[in-house]
C-alpha cells in the first residue's frame, strides 16, 4: 500500500466486540489524540462503534458510554475490529454482516488483537497477509487456509491492516501518522509517550518457541533455547545435536517438518533479528553488532541482513534515525506546561 493511500486515513472507526482488549484499543486511540494535540487541530477523528449501538464491555470490565452504530451514510476511512479474549464466542452473524457490508464501501478494514478472527470469519481476509496475537495464530492457520498469517507485530496488505494487540497498535497507528505527516510528528508523539522507537512491519512478535511449535516438541524447544543462549559464538550443528541428545539428521528433519527451514537457517534468522534490535535500539557500532551476533565478517553480516530485511545495516539505521522536531527553549517550556493538561 502506498504512502499516499495511507495518508488518506483521517477518520478511524473502532468496532468494539465484547471482551475487547482495552490496552490495544487505548494505545491506538491515544496516538490519534496526541497527533491532534501536537498539531493544534483535529487532524484525526475516531468513533467507537458496536453492532447495536450499546456499549461493549472490555475484558477489564470497563465500557464506553459514547458508542454508536456504524453510519453507512458517513463511513470512516478505516474500520478496526477490536477483539480480545474468547473472541470466537462474540463474533455473531450480526458482526459478520456488518463487516461484510463495510467491505463494500471501499474503506480500509483492519483489526486489533484478536479482531482478525472476526475479519477472517467474515471472509474479508482471504488471499491477504495478516497477523493476530501469537496465542491464536496456530489454530487460525489451520482454520483459515486461504489467509497468509504472518508473525509480525502488524501487517499492512493493500486495504487491510491487522495488528497483534498489546502495545503493537502504537506502532500501527504511527505508521499511518508517518505516511501523512512524516517522521518529525512520529518522533514528537514517541517522545510524549516515552516510546524508544516506532517499530515497523519488519518487527516480529516475540512468540515463545513452545507456543510456536507445540509443547510436545520438547527437543526443538531445547535446541532453540541453546541457540538463543549462544548468539555471540554460535554453536555448530553437531554440537547442538550432541547437547540435545539427537542425531544431526534427526535435528534437520525436526526443524524442516515443524518450522519449514533448516536449524542453521533458523539460527541465522535469530541472530539477524537480535542484530536488528541492537542496530535500532542502541548506539553500538555496526562492527560491534557484527561481532556480538556471531558474524565473522561485516561483509557476510551485511549480505545476510539485506537478504532478510531488504536493507543493508547502515541504510536501516539511517532510515530509522530519531529526528525530533526542533523547538525553541520558550516553545518547549510551553509544550511541557501544556502537556500537564493533555
Amino acid at each position: 500500500m502506498s504512502r499516499k493511500e495511507m495518508s488518506q486515513v483521517k477518520h478511524v472507526g473502532f468496532l468494539t466486540l465484547n471482551n475487547f482488549s482495552m490496552i490495544a484499543f487505548s494505545n491506538a486511540i491515544e496516538i490519534l489524540r496526541m497527533a491532534n494535540y501536537l498539531m493544534g487541530e483535529e487532524v484525526y477523528q475516531w468513533s467507537v462503534i458496536t453492532v447495536d449501538g450499546e456499549p461493549a464491555t472490555a475484558s477489564n470490565g470497563l465500557t464506553f458510554a459514547k458508542s454508536s452504530m456504524l453510519d453507512f451514510a458517513n463511513m470512516p476511512d478505516m474500520l478496526l475490529v477490536c477483539g480480545g479474549v474468547d473472541v470466537q464466542d462474540v463474533v455473531s452473524p450480526a458482526v459478520m454482516k456488518l463487516i461484510t457490508q463495510a467491505s463494500k464501501h471501499n474503506i480500509w478494514l483492519g483489526s486489533l488483537c484478536t479482531g482478525s478472527f472476526a475479519l477472517a470469519k467474515a471472509g474479508v481476509l482471504d488471499g491477504y497477509k495478516c497477523t493476530i496475537h501469537w496465542e491464536n495464530m496456530a489454530s487460525l492457520r489451520e482454520k483459515f487456509p486461504y489467509i497468509i498469517f504472518m508473525e509480525e507485530l502488524f501487517v499492512i496488505d493493500r486495504d487491510r491492516c491487522t495488528c497483534a494487540g498489546g502495545t503493537a497498535p502504537i506502532d500501527l497507528m504511527l505508521a499511518f501518522v508517518h505516511a501523512r505527516f512524516g517522521k518529525n510528528l512520529v518522533a514528537e508523539i514517541s517522545d510524549q509517550f516515552m516510546v524508544v522507537r516506532a517499530r515497523d512491519s519488519k518487527d516480529q512478535q516475540h512468540i515463545p518457541v513452545a507456543a510456536r511449535v507445540g509443547y510436545s516438541h520438547k527437543a526443538l524447544v531445547e535446541v532453540s533455547a541453546l541457540m538463543e543462549a549462544n548468539i555471540e559464538e554460535p554453536l555448530p550443528l553437531d554440537e547442538l545435536a550432541r547437547l540435545a541428545g539427537l542425531s544431526q539428521r534427526h535435528l534437520q528433519r525436526m526443524f524442516s517438518h515443524t518450522l519449514s527451514m533448516s536449524p542453521m537457517h533458523y539460527y541465522l534468522n535469530l541472530r539477524l533479528r537480535r542484530a536488528r534490535a541492537l542496530l535500532l535500539q542502541t548506539e553500538m557500532s555496526i562492527m560491534t553488532i557484527t561481532v556480538a551476533c556471531g558474524f565473522q565478517s561485516s561483509c557476510h553480516f551485511s549480505k545476510s541482513y539485506r537478504t532478510l530485511f531488504g536493507y543493508s545495516p547502515s541504510n536501516e539505521r539511517r532510515q530509522h534515525q530519531h529526528t525530533p522536531a526542533i523547538h525553541s527553549l520558550a516553545s518547549t517550556a510551553n509544550m511541557m506546561t501544556a502537556s500537564l493538561d493533555a
